[in-house]
């Protein structure tokens, strides 16, 4: 039996990176913020998991400066393990908790390339699993997709959930990652739910779309079609570099975590400074109502075959960067957004406004 236990999504202030060693900084933050938040929420019910959000330990300056993709990749990048894992680690051992995180890393079978992963690392500080983002916020992100190498991702990993939507089976329940905008595609969050998962990841989204609901929408949605918990911190204040004293709320709030039923039981909007957001996780109440619902325990009514149909013609090209780099973000407008905008008219799936 699983007991109740609190879930933390740490909502730290962090700093922009111009090399992997500046890293350092963050984390050095996350172990005070860790500290103060572990101490108030464990007060009536034991905290098992922490979750960091997206950024946290890199900042988002590839994305907002549009730097070189292959130059990133080499001199910010991290390995996953590696040093910042292995850190990060440490606090897991020392608070006895599950970490779940995210970093922009490299495949060890692609050396120009990074990637945006989340990861999970147990009370014992080992990376128990790695997830490589799917969709990302691709008019504004450098990190490349599995979907950009696919036929060389499935002949590695397989044509399977786990070689997109891994879980990891642990003592906490089943866990799952499903990073900022992928929780805008519903997909995602059925990829993790058809294999098992029941406490998903998902962090961070900046402002507009915090303030403007679809943070919290698309959180609860995910969560209540596939009768799991999300947990969603977003980030504190963003300073761009590890020098600059005064930062800029990125994020805008909204970090939460939703039950289940679609239900928030943890809410923080604040993001002045660093703070944090906590709520139950009861994992035999979820095992219980997939179980013996009727009709909220959606999954076991999916139409398949009818779903296949709705995907059967492509849409996103495959395979974009699998022998070439991503270019800067007035190439990718141009190049793709442009393009699948123009394919969504020609096949007369979205009408043209009138002029």
């Amino acid at each position: 039996m699983i007991e109740p236990y609190n879930a933390v999504g740490l909502i730290p202030s962090f700093w922009g990176i111009r090399t992997r060693e500046d890293i350092q900084k963050n984390i050095d933050h996350l172990r005070g913020l860790t500290h103060g938040a572990f101490w108030l929420s464990n007060l009536d019910i034991p905290v098992r998991l922490i979750a960091i959000p997206e950024g946290a330990l890199m900042g988002f300056n590839d994305e907002v400066l549009d730097v070189d993709h292959a130059d990133f990749a080499r001199t910010c990048c991290i390995d996953i393990p590696g040093p910042e894992t292995d850190a990060l680690g440490d606090i897991a051992k020392e608070w006895n908790v599950y970490i779940m995180a995210q970093a922009k890393a490299r495949h060890p079978d692609w050396k120009d390339l990074f990637f945006n992963v989340g990861f999970v690392i147990d009370p014992d500080g080992a990376v128990i699993l790695k997830h490589y983002k799917i969709n990302a916020l691709l008019p504004v992100e450098r990190s490349v997709s599995p979907h950009d190498l696919f036929d060389w991702w499935i002949e590695k990993y397989g044509r399977t959930l786990d070689a997109f939507w891994p879980v990891a089976d642990t003592k906490i329940g089943r866990l799952g990652v499903m990073m900022a905008m992928e929780g805008s595609y519903p997909e995602n969050g059925r990829g993790l739910a058809m294999n098992g998962a029941e406490v998903v990841y998902r962090a961070s989204l900046p402002a507009p779309f915090t303030g403007n609901d679809f943070f919290e929408i698309t959180n609860r949605a995910r969560a209540l079609e596939n009768n799991m918990y999300v947990v969603a911190p977003n980030i504190g204040s963003y300073h761009l570099h590890p020098e600059d004293t005064v930062g800029v709320d990125a994020g805008g709030g909204c970090s939460m975590i939703v039950d289940y039923r679609g239900r928030i039981v943890g809410k923080q909007l604040d993001t002045n400074g660093s703070t944090f957001v906590s709520g139950v996780i009861d994992i035999e109440a979820l095992r219980h109502h997939r179980s013996s619902a009727q009709v909220t325990n959606w999954l076991k009514d999916v139409r398949s075959e009818l779903a296949q149909i709705v995907y059967e013609t492509p849409v996103y090209p495959k395979n974009l960067y699998i022998d070439k780099l991503p270019g800067k973000h007035a190439d990718y407008k141009k190049e793709v957004i442009d393009r699948q905008v123009n394919l969504m008219l020609e096949r007369d799936i979205w009408k043209k406004p009138a002029k």
